[in-house]
């Protein structure tokens, strides 16, 4: 027992370690201060990634893991070696997390989230073109569109796995749009943070505090 007590108090440091780096990297969001607040970036993402890899004990955390691991180093590469690389790294986490939730699907979904879904896959690729007209973006977010929908129709609570995968997808349109439209305004990259950062958080805790609850039950 005082093992078990004493991970489940490493846990919620890390956990909130996460948050931390996370939301004060809001203080910073609209910087270039080099390398530290690359990783300054990276950090929050990162440990959620070693907070997920903590409670890991099959393959569904470790894919989970996996995933959020994938997110920090989009974030740095997004600093290192711009957009697209970036990107890259975001889609293999986003492959990874569709896989997931597809493996996690909910048997008896209603034929209302079954709507949500579907314009959570139409939407995402779609306003994408609308705000670049790039033929990258648009694939890049059909990726995207595709996480979110299966998250949506998974067995992962919906109040937090389920709307933390439709704030990356408002996030990356925010990013999208600061390419074109939104380009001067000065919110823009704080609201992107903020979106990110709290849907990521949300979708690791929906994920693994119900494979713990599978452990436990």
């Amino acid at each position: 027992m005082d093992i078990q007590h004493s991970q489940h108090r490493q846990h919620r440091v890390v956990f909130a370690a996460a948050c931390i780096a996370g939301i004060s990297y809001l203080l910073v969001a609209r910087h270039d201060g080099g390398m530290a607040y690359t990783l300054w970036k990276g950090a929050g993402v990162a440990l959620l990634a070693l907070w997920c890899g903590l409670q890991a004990r099959d393959v569904a955390g470790w894919m989970i893991t996996a995933v959020i691991a994938f997110g920090a180093l989009g974030d740095v590469l997004l600093e290192t070696h711009g957009l697209t690389i970036g990107a890259l790294a975001f889609a293999l986490g986003h492959l990874i997390a569709a896989t997931l939730y597809w493996r996690n699907r909910r048997m008896q979904a209603p034929a209302t989230q079954k709507a949500l879904a579907l314009a959570l896959l139409v939407l995402a690729p779609l306003v994408s073109w609308l705000l670049t007209e790039r033929a990258d973006v648009t694939f890049y977010a059909a990726i995207l569109g595709t996480m979110a929908a299966t998250a949506w129709l998974s067995r992962f609570p919906r109040y937090s796995t389920g709307i933390g995968a439709v704030m990356f997808v408002v996030s990356d349109w925010l990013i999208f749009a600061r390419l074109g439209p939104l380009e001067s305004a000065a919110w823009v990259s704080y609201a992107i943070w903020l979106l990110y950062f709290v849907g990521q958080a949300l979708i690791a805790w929906g994920v693994v505090t119900t494979l713990a609850s599978d452990k436990t039950g």
